[in-house]
């Protein structure tokens, strides 16, 4: 993926379109989460990050800004031409560039435990189900910002 690039975007961003068309694809029409669940109340205020291979658009992802310096990263998807090729690696390590944060946490569908694990995430307590599909939680402990 030498033509890798990551964009920040704002929900009213024109680019946000491109962000909710993956998750559309990979969630709604890949893996049938019901559309109505996919797109919530939070899309409004959260960070979104969207990957472009070239000018294509390839894998988005959102961070939500929760209280006692923890980032939530949310909706992780990428699209199925572009998995296995470093993009997710690549995103998940841009987004904590991007945000710093005490402390990252994310649901993980449980088939994807070993790819963020590889990232230095832990799973935590027990499998859930969310949107019909298994899950756990998972934590990183992030950067303190250190200020002088």
């Amino acid at each position: 993926m030498a033509d890798l690039r990551i964009e920040q975007l704002a929900f009213g961003d024109a680019g946000f379109a491109a962000c909710f068309a993956i998750r559309v694809e990979v969630f709604v029409h890949e893996q049938n989460v019901p559309p109505e669940e996919e797109r919530d109340e939070f899309d409004e205020t959260a960070l979104h990050f969207l990957a472009f291979d070239g000018p294509m658009p390839v894998a988005t992802a959102r961070v939500l800004l929760k209280a006692g310096g923890v980032a939530k990263i949310t909706r992780v998807a990428v699209k199925k031409s572009s998995r296995g090729l470093g993009v997710g690696v690549a995103l998940m390590r841009h987004i904590e560039q991007a945000v710093p944060a005490a402390e990252y946490r994310l649901d993980a569908q449980t088939q994807a435990l070993r790819f963020y694990e590889t990232l230095g995430y832990r799973p935590e307590g027990e499998e859930f189900m969310e949107a019909g599909i298994p899950h756990f939680q998972m934590r990183k402990t992030g950067q303190q910002l250190i200020v002088r």
